[in-house]
C-alpha cells in the first residue's frame, strides 16, 4: 500500500511527453460522434439506438473505459516506481542460535536452551508462511542446521534436535548466515577462519577449482537490505573462529540487518562454579554494537518470558517492509482490465467493439 505523502518517481521520465497525446483522445471521440449522427441509419443501427435510448449514457462507457486505459499504458512507459508497504515478496530470516555449553545454566527456567528453543518454535509461529526461516547453530563452529523453507515442521524438528557444543563463535554464525543469504557472493569461512593456506587442507580440489567466480561486490548502506534478516542470540562472549565485528562488518555492508538478543541473567554464569566462567558471561557491548553496525537491534532476555516476547515483537516486526517497486506491470494490468471490460460491454450493449 503507498503511504500517505509518498512520491512517485520514474525511471523513464521522458516517456512523460506521451501524456500531451491524450487530450487529443476526447476531442477525437466528440468528432466521431458528430460524424456518426451525419451518416445514414441502418435498420439494424436504428434498432440499436432505440435500445440505447433508454440509457444514453451506456454509449459512453466504453469509450471512458478504453481512454482510461490508454492513459494507464501511457503513464507505465515511464516505468513509475514508489515506495510501498507490501509483504516481501521473497523473505529470509535466519536464525543462529548459541548452542555453547553454558546455555546449559538455569537462570532461565528451566535452562537457557530449553527456553531458546521453546521462543524460536513460538517464533516459527508469529512469522507468516510465506516468510523463509533458516536455522543456524554456533559454538566453536557454525553450521547451517535447516537451510531456509517455509517448511514449518522441518523447521520445528531442527530446532529440537539442537545437541550442545563447546565454544562460541559469534562471528563464524554471522558469516555462514551471510553465506546462505549470498551464494554468489564467494563467502568462503574456511579462508577466512584458517588464511590464504586454506586451499592446502582442502580435501575437494576439484570442486573448488570449479567454482564460479564471485560476483562483483559493492558495499551498500547498513540496513538497506530488505529481503532478508539475522536473528543472533547468544549468551556468552567469543572464544574462537571470525572476529565478531569484523563478521558484522560483511553483514553491513550488505544491508543485512542483525537482531541480536542477549540471552541469561549477567551472573547466571557463577551457577556452574567453573573456572572458565568468563566466557559465559554475555558480552552486551560487543553484541550491542553488532545491532547498531547493522542498523538492527538489540534486545536482553533475562527471562523466558522476556524471550518469547522479544521473538514476537521481531516476528510482527518482519512481516510487512516498505520498498521502493516498480508499478509499471500493476498499470499495464489494470489498463487491459479495463480494455477488456470496455470492449466486454460494447458487445453486450451494442453488439459491437466500441
Amino acid at each position: 500500500m503507498l503511504g500517505p505523502g509518498e512520491p512517485m518517481h520514474f525511471l523513464w521520465p521522458h516517456n512523460l511527453w506521451w501524456m500531451l497525446a491524450l487530450p487529443l483522445l476526447p476531442v477525437l471521440y466528440l468528432w466521431l460522434l458528430r460524424r456518426g449522427r451525419k451518416l445514414v441509419l441502418t435498420l439494424s443501427s436504428v434498432r440499436v439506438v432505440r435500445e440505447a435510448a433508454g440509457r444514453p449514457w451506456r454509449q459512453h462507457v466504453p469509450p471512458a473505459l478504453i481512454l482510461l486505459a490508454l492513459s494507464l499504458l501511457l503513464l507505465a512507459l515511464a516505468r513509475p516506481t514508489a515506495r510501498v508497504s507490501l509483504p516481501w515478496a521473497k523473505s529470509t530470516i535466519l536464525l543462529a542460535i548459541d548452542i555453547s555449553r553454558s546455555m546449559r545454566v538455569a537462570d532461565v527456567q528451566p535452562t537457557r536452551m530449553v527456553a531458546a528453543q521453546e521462543a524460536a518454535k513460538a517464533f516459527l509461529i508469529e512469522v507468516p508462511r510465506h516468510i523463509e526461516v533458516g536455522l543456524i547453530t554456533f559454538a566453536a563452529s557454525a553450521q547451517v542446521a535447516q537451510r531456509a523453507t517455509i517448511d514449518r515442521p522441518s523447521l520445528v524438528g531442527a530446532v529440537d534436535a539442537i545437541q550442545m557444543q563447546y565454544g562460541t563463535a559469534i562471528g563464524n554464525a554471522i558469516v555462514v548466515s551471510l553465506a546462505e543469504l549470498f551464494p554468489d557472493h564467494g563467502i568462503d569461512l574456511t579462508e577466512m577462519t584458517f588464511g590464504p593456506r586454506r586451499d592446502a587442507r582442502s580435501l575437494d580440489q576439484t570442486s573448488k577449482a570449479a567454482k564460479a567466480p564471485p560476483k562483483a561486490f559493492t558495499p551498500v548502506p547498513p540496513g538497506s537490505y530488505e529481503s532478508a534478516a539475522i536473528i543472533l542470540l547468544s549468551d556468552g562472549r567469543r572464544t574462537t573462529g571470525v572476529d565478531t565485528l569484523e563478521a558484522a562488518k560483511m553483514a553491513a555492508d550488505r544491508g543485512v540487518r542483525i537482531y541480536v538478543v542477549g540471552l541469561g541473567t549477567p551472573d547466571g554464569h557463577a551457577a556452574l562454579g567453573e573456572g572458565m566462567a568468563i566466557y559465559f558471561q554475555l558480552d552486551e557491548p560487543t553484541l550491542r554494537q553488532v545491532a547498531q553496525m547493522t542498523g538492527g537491534e538489540y534486545h536482553h532476555a533475562g527471562t523466558a518470558e522476556a524471550l518469547r516476547a522479544v521473538y514476537q515483537n521481531l516476528g510482527s516486526r518482519l512481516q510487512v517492509s516498505p520498498r521502493d517497486t516498480e508499478l509499471t506491470a500493476l498499470l499495464a494490468l489494470a489498463a487491459v482490465i479495463l480494455l477488456v471490460a470496455g470492449a466486454g460491454l460494447s458487445m453486450r450493449w451494442f453488439g459491437r467493439v466500441a
